[in-house]
C-alpha cells in the first residue's frame, strides 16, 4: 500500500485549534462532553501537551464542586476523561468517581438478555425499554475494559467484554458485516434497520482500542478481531470519493458525515498499512471539514434510532457538536501515532504502557521525551511519510 502523506506539524497545529474550540463550548456532565473530552485526552496522549489536560482538569473540578447528577449508561462516558486524569496525576478523587461509575454499571444499570445494557440517557422521559444501541460499546463497554484493566478488576473487564459480544450478537448483520444502530428486544427487531455511520464508528473505534487491552490468548481477542476485520472490510467499500462516509452508510443520497467518518478512519489507521489508501482519502476529507477556528463541520446532531431512513437523512448537521470535536481529535491523535506503528497494526498494549509512563512524567513537570519521539522519523516499514 502507498505510504501515508501528512505534515506532522500541521496536524499538531490543527489539534491545538480543535482543542481550543472544544473548550469554548459548554458541556453538562453527560455524553457530549464525555466524547469531546475523550478526544482531548487522546490529543494529550499523542502530543504530551499538558495544557490540554489542565483545561480538562479545571472543568472536571468545577463540576465536582457543583455536585454531580445521577448516572446513566450514556453519562458514564465522562469516565474516560477521569481515567486519563487519574493516570496522569495520581489524584484519588478522579479514580473514586470512576469507580463509582463502574459500580453503577455493575450493580444498577438496567440489563436484558444475556446481561446486555439497556441504552439509558440522562433523562427522566426518554426511556428505551430493552433496547441495545451501538453507542453503548463506547459509552460503557470500552469504559469497563479500561477501568478493569487499570484496577486489575476481572469482573469489570469481563463485563466490558460481555458488552462487546452481546452488542455484536444483536447488532452486526451476518451478511453485510455492518452494525445496525439498535435492537429492540421486546419487538425482536432492529427497528428501522439502518446502518448508521456514527454507530458503526462507535463499534469500529472501540473494538480497535479494545484489542490493546485483551490478551491475544483470551478467546475474546479473536472474537473482537474477527468482528472488526469483517466490518472494516465492508466499510472501506462504502467510502465516498471525498474520503468520508454517508450518514446512512449504504445510501448515497444521505449526506457525508464527519464524526462517523473520523471514528471509522481511526480504526482504519489502527489496522495499519492494509488500509493506507483509504486512510489517505480520509485524512484529506476530514481535514477539509475543519474550519480555521477549530470547528469540525458536517457533524450530525444527536441521533436516536430514527423511525425510518428519511429520519436519518433529515438530522441536521449545521452546528458544532462535542462528539464531532472528540472523534476528530481521536482521529488526529491516531494519525500522529502511526509513526510508532512499525508493524503496521497497532494492537500491542506495550505502546500504551510506555506512553502512560511518559505522560505521568510530563504532567508532574518532568521532560517526557515524547517531543523527541514525535520528531524522529519512523522506519520505512510503517508505510508513512511525513514532512
Amino acid at each position: 500500500m502507498p505510504a501515508l502523506h501528512f505534515d506532522e506539524q500541521h496536524i499538531k497545529q490543527i489539534i491545538d485549534r480543535v482543542v481550543e474550540r472544544t473548550f469554548n463550548m459548554d458541556f453538562n456532565w453527560d455524553w457530549p462532553g464525555g466524547v469531546a473530552f475523550y478526544g482531548v485526552c487522546e490529543a494529550y496522549e499523542a502530543t504530551g501537551k499538558r495544557e490540554y489536560l489542565d483545561k480538562l482538569r479545571e472543568w472536571v473540578d468545577e463540576n465536582i464542586a457543583d455536585g454531580l447528577p445521577p448516572l446513566s449508561v450514556n453519562g458514564v462516558s465522562i469516565g474516560h476523561g477521569l481515567l486519563t486524569l487519574y493516570e496522569a496525576t495520581g489524584e484519588e478523587q478522579y479514580l473514586q468517581i470512576a469507580k463509582e461509575m463502574a459500580e453503577f454499571l455493575d450493580t444498577k444499570a438496567e440489563r436484558f438478555a444475556e446481561g446486555v445494557f439497556q441504552h439509558t440517557v440522562n433523562s427522566e422521559t426518554d426511556i428505551f425499554p430493552e433496547q441495545a444501541w451501538v453507542d453503548t460499546m463506547f459509552m460503557a463497554g470500552y469504559y469497563l475494559l479500561r477501568i478493569g484493566h487499570l484496577l486489575g478488576n476481572e469482573r469489570y473487564f469481563e463485563d466490558g467484554l460481555r458488552q462487546y459480544h452481546g452488542h455484536e450478537e444483536l447488532l452486526q448483520d451476518a451478511d453485510t458485516n455492518l452494525y445496525y444502530h439498535g435492537w429492540d428486544n421486546v419487538q425482536g427487531n432492529h427497528m428501522s434497520s439502518i446502518y448508521w455511520a456514527r454507530g458503526n464508528s462507535w463499534a469500529a473505534l472501540t473494538m480497535s482500542k479494545a484489542l490493546q487491552y485483551v490478551p491475544v490468548q483470551h478467546p475474546s481477542y479473536m472474537m473482537i478481531d474477527g468482528s472488526l476485520r469483517d466490518q472494516l472490510s465492508a466499510l472501506v467499500r462504502l467510502q465516498a470519493p471525498e474520503g468520508l462516509w454517508h450518514t446512512v452508510l449504504d445510501d448515497e443520497t444521505s449526506y457525508l458525515e464527519t464524526s462517523g467518518s473520523a471514528g471509522i478512519a481511526t480504526a482504519l489507521l489502527m489496522r495499519g498499512r492494509l488500509y493506507n489508501k483509504y486512510s489517505q482519502k480520509a485524512i484529506d476529507g476530514i481535514l477539509a471539514r475543519i474550519k480555521e477556528d477549530g470547528t469540525v463541520t458536517g457533524v450530525s446532531a444527536g441521533t436516536a434510532v430514527m423511525n425510518d431512513i428519511d429520519g436519518y437523512r433529515q438530522v441536521p448537521e449545521k452546528r458544532i457538536q462535542g462528539w464531532g470535536q472528540g472523534l476528530t481529535l481521536a482521529f488526529l491523535a491516531q494519525l500522529l501515532r502511526t509513526k510508532q506503528d512499525v508493524y503496521g497494526q497497532m494492537t500491542s498494549k506495550t505502546t500504551g504502557d510506555v506512553e502512560a509512563s511518559s505522560h505521568t512524567e510530563s504532567v508532574s513537570g518532568h521532560t517526557s521525551g515524547r517531543d523527541e519521539l514525535a520528531t524522529t522519523n519512523a522506519p520505512d516499514e510503517a508505510g508513512i511519510e511525513t514532512h
